[in-house]
């Protein structure tokens, strides 16, 4: 297929979507304005129960391991932080946006994966001596949801990607999907997210996390990073899938030395079960 005959197809059929929940335009507004609140947030939010209650159900799960159940969305808010919530409510208003995913693909595993990502960027952030972006959170649990659009959209070709490649067959990798859809998963994932209008420090690390070359800007650099060592750490949906190392430039622009690396992948491996737990409650 022609990339731009699959971008002519997704801008067409978006809108055949559910609709995503209210408070999530609410909130990009809310990021665009550097006045925005905690408050804010959390009256948005309440807006939406069930949104709510997965924030909550989330927020009581093993991943964050706090020792009391929080019971009300202002507690939430107060012990994970203004922007968590603003990140948990974005991406599980995407996630339920896109519905189900059907077929044979591992999909729990690729969820797991997207939230061992997230997790990685935060530990990434922390050895580097950087202050977490607000954005870091829902673009490393967003950064493959263009993978949901292609099978929902084009399942034909989704299951065409999974069996070319030679060696790699059976293995949706970038390679794969370029050569069936014109474009990856990345570019797909951000085109989406820009039709929903998500703003541009969301979008462009996820549309050039698989782009080759030297990453343009230090949050590229670091999905990228956190990408290769999420998958080290064994958490991927392609488990055959040779892993590639963070190239040394990567490395470089986000100020990650390799034994911190090694450190953050020892620390996501002992994470599985909080991982699948904080899924569990999202997806």
């Amino acid at each position: 297929m022609e990339a731009d005959h699959v971008r002519r197809i997704i801008y067409s059929r978006i809108d055949e979507l559910p609709t995503l929940p209210a408070v999530v335009p609410r909130i990009l507004k809310l990021m665009e304005d550097g006045r925005s609140n905690v408050s804010e947030v959390t009256e948005a939010v309440s807006r939406d129960p069930a949104l709510a209650a997965k924030i909550l159900k989330a927020a009581n799960s093993a991943y964050y391991g706090f020792p009391q159940k929080i019971s009300d969305l202002e507690r939430a808010v107060a012990l994970l932080g203004f922007n968590m919530v603003r990140s948990l409510a974005l991406s599980i208003g995407v996630i339920d946006g896109m519905g189900g995913s059907g077929g044979d693909y591992a999909w729990e595993a690729l969820w797991i994966h997207s939230l061992a990502v997230a997790s990685a960027m935060k530990l990434t952030d922390a050895a580097a001596g950087r202050q977490e972006g607000p954005s870091h959170f829902v673009v490393g649990l967003l950064h493959d949801v263009g993978k949901v659009v292609m099978h929902r959209f084009f399942p034909e070709a989704f299951d065409a990607a999974l069996g070319t490649g030679g060696k790699h067959a059976g293995l949706l990798d970038p390679a794969n999907e370029r050569a069936v859809f014109g474009m990856d998963h990345g570019e797909v994932g951000a085109m989406l997210l820009e039709r929903w209008k998500f703003p541009v420090t969301i979008c462009e690390p996820i549309a050039r996390h698989h782009g080759g070359g030297p990453p343009a800007d230090a949050d590229t650099a670091l999905l990228r990073v956190a990408d290769a060592l999420a998958r080290k750490a064994a958490f991927t949906e392609s488990p055959d899938l040779p892993y590639t190392a963070p190239a040394p430039e990567e490395l470089a622009v986000i100020g990650l030395e390799e034994k911190a690396a090694e450190a953050a992948v020892e620390e996501l491996a002992e994470s599985e079960e909080k991982f699948r737990a904080f899924v569990t409650a999202i997806a």
